[in-house]
């Protein structure tokens, strides 16, 4: 039989138990998410490989709380063990979903304690982020269309280096609409306002097809890295002195559109985020310092 360790290339005649499930439950996945996960159960494999263990069968709780302990003491912060473990309780959890045994042993052990109760990303305020897009326009019609994808519809760098001429030929209830697959897969629809139309049919020229976004010199279509490398650019520009990525125009779009009066609700729509909690660190990050009770608290005994 094959090492436990090996997940890659399958060969199911000659696979184990825990080396089924592993496969099973990377098929769920694609894209970076499959390579993370599949990296995470490399290493659970491994470890148990290290100690005599098979990675799924007859894995106890204690077995799962030593690798954590592992993890730590191999220097990883505690966010980084966290993430670490994802992929290993999808893989125990997915495991006794499919009967392939009794009871989940990752379900209840002990992760270390992370604070998530704010967005840490460097965003822009309401001046910034319009000097942005405007700075953005007089560079290349290209660098116009990806800073307002990224700055207006809050589109993550791989998703706005996707997007495709034919991506927004369509019209629904009277709004020209933008399809694409966002995070995990999921598809999308968003309406295009009309300045964001402006700007990628800029983009567009002549063309009916085909990635909207190109390289400005090479006319190839971007990457991630371009969109990076892009805002930057972008953002040296426009005079704006601290480190700008992609993720900090989504953020900035998220965080002016709750300034602009947005519901929660609906700013987590534009976000395309599954779970509200993750919007409300934009709105803390946003909010704690000028909207903080201590500024309530002062007005009310000022006259005391």
């Amino acid at each position: 039989m094959s090492s436990p360790t090996t997940l890659l290339p399958f060969q199911p005649a000659t696979m184990s138990t825990a080396q089924l499930a592993a496969v099973s439950f990377l098929a769920r996945y694609s894209a970076r998410t499959h390579q993370l996960y599949q990296f995470q159960l490399r290493e659970w494999f491994a470890w148990c490989e290290g100690n005599g263990l098979d990675p799924l069968v007859g894995v106890q709780r204690a077995h799962v709380e030593l690798y954590i302990r592992s993890l730590g003491e191999r220097g990883l912060m505690d966010s980084s063990v966290v993430s670490m473990m994802n992929g290993v309780r999808g893989f125990f959890r997915f495991a006794h979903i499919d009967g392939l045994i009794t009871a989940d042993p990752a379900v209840y052990a002990r992760l270390p304690k992370v604070q998530r109760d704010e967005s840490r990303t460097q965003g822009l305020d309401r001046l910034e982020l319009i000097r942005f897009l405007q700075v953005a326009q007089t560079i290349t019609v290209h660098h116009g269309a990806l800073a307002y994808l990224l700055g207006i519809n809050a589109l993550r760098a791989s998703e706005a280096a996707g997007v495709r001429i034919e991506d927004y030929a369509d019209t629904l209830r009277g709004h020209r609409v933008l399809h694409l697959i966002g995070k995990g897969n999921k598809p999308a629809t968003m309406p295009v306002s009309v300045p964001v139309l402006r700007v990628l049919e800029a983009c567009r020229g002549q063309r009916t097809e085909g990635p909207l976004i190109l390289r400005p010199l090479s006319g190839q279509p971007i990457d991630r890295r371009d969109a990076y490398r892009m805002v930057t650019r972008i953002a040296k520009a426009a005079g704006i002195p601290r480190h700008i990525s992609p993720h900090s125009l989504r953020h900035a779009a998220i965080t002016n559109a709750l300034d602009a009066g947005v519901p929660l609700r609906d700013a987590q729509i534009l976000a395309r985020h599954a779970d509200p909690r993750t919007t409300e660190h934009y709105d803390r990050a946003r909010g704690n310092l000028d909207r903080h009770a201590v500024h309530f608290l002062t007005a009310y005994v000022a006259g005391v």
